[in-house]
């Protein structure tokens, strides 16, 4: 097995790729599949926007899908989708009806509209163009993190958001990884110091390696938002390769909510509009029922490392006013 990457691309038959637009303060990333992944998915945010996330329900007919896209733009980055398709049926991907072939790729979106960039972009938006150039750009191995794709105009209550990924293999060999775009309403850092709320499962120094402050105050936990008309979102997908049943995908999403919860204080508010998706390569099988047990526990630390990484590696937007990131601020 070749070393992790500490990435979702260490699933093999996983690819991700980026449109990345400073100027604009938003971008694109696209995770394509090699084959068709079973996959389902959860939103508990208040605020969601997404495209095909209907189908993801279990109790829905179709159960693998080509891809999966993650964007900025609010309602206008559901665009980006379509470009991702295009790039896929262009290469005969897509689930078979007849002569036809329509490839499945869930979206979901955050809202980004307001962090600076320019958005004059006239009659269309760019996201069609950009989803298609994060699909031309996919590719396995390693990728950029924080300021990238959909991390790009991404941001939180106190330090700048962005886009982060982790990696980690359970006790029978199975790897699970999550990819994510932390654009919380809430709060990563603890109070208004350089913590992390996941600085438990933190592997390796990936974030900084500085642990939890040596005490909690009250105003460490009091309300950190970024204010009630600036939407939010943070939107991510858990990917493994083990054999899975569309139910059990959907298990491994609320599961990764749940490493949401620990990443970001607090999430899944009215105004977010959390979604994570969630996929299965079937590469390598189920042994026992306690391999799903401890693919759910380490999606949940995954998600929880990812969330931190974003935002530890993202720098803040080159427009005047952007938001600060945790490296301007704490160095």
């Amino acid at each position: 097995m070749p070393p992790l990457l500490n990435l979702l691309t260490d699933i093999d038959g996983v690819s991700v790729g980026h449109a990345t637009d400073l100027a604009l303060g938003s971008g694109v990333t696209v995770i394509v599949f090699d084959q068709p992944a079973t996959a389902s998915g959860s939103v508990l945010g208040g605020a969601p926007g997404g495209r095909e996330t209907a189908l993801l329900d279990p109790s829905m007919t179709v159960e693998q899908v080509d891809a999966f896209v993650l964007s900025g733009g609010s309602a206008f980055g559901l665009d980006a989708a379509g470009g991702v398709q295009a790039g896929l049926r262009s290469i005969g991907r897509g689930f078979p009806l007849g002569a036809t072939r329509v490839p499945i790729v869930p979206q979901a979106i955050l809202m980004d509209l307001l962090n600076g960039g320019n958005k004059d972009w006239g009659l269309h938006s760019p996201y069609r163009d950009m989803g298609f150039d994060a699909f031309q750009a996919a590719a396995k191995g390693a990728f950029s993190l924080g300021t990238v794709g959909a991390g790009t105009g991404a941001t939180t209550a106190t330090v700048k958001g962005g886009l982060g990924s982790a990696s980690a293999v359970s006790s029978s060999g199975l790897t699970v990884a999550a990819l994510v775009a932390v654009n919380a309403m809430g709060s990563a850092t603890v109070g208004d110091g350089p913590h992390f709320w996941a600085a438990p499962f933190e592997v390796d120094g990936e974030f900084g390696g500085i642990g939890y402050p040596q005490n909690f105050s009250s105003p460490d936990t009091i309300l950190r938002a970024k204010g009630i008309n600036l939407t939010a979102t943070t939107i991510g997908a858990v990917v493994t390769d083990a054999a899975l049943t569309k139910a059990q995908t959907h298990r491994l999403s609320i599961m990764a909510h749940d490493g949401l919860a620990r990443g970001v204080l607090p999430a899944h508010l009215p105004a977010d509009g959390d979604t994570i998706f969630a996929a299965a390569t079937h590469a390598r099988p189920l042994a026992t029922s306690a391999d799903f047990m401890e693919l759910c526990h380490l999606a949940t630390l995954v998600m929880a490392r990812a969330i931190a990484r974003g935002v530890f590696e993202a720098t803040a937007l080159p427009v005047e006013g952007a938001q600060a990131s945790w490296h301007d601020r704490f160095g």
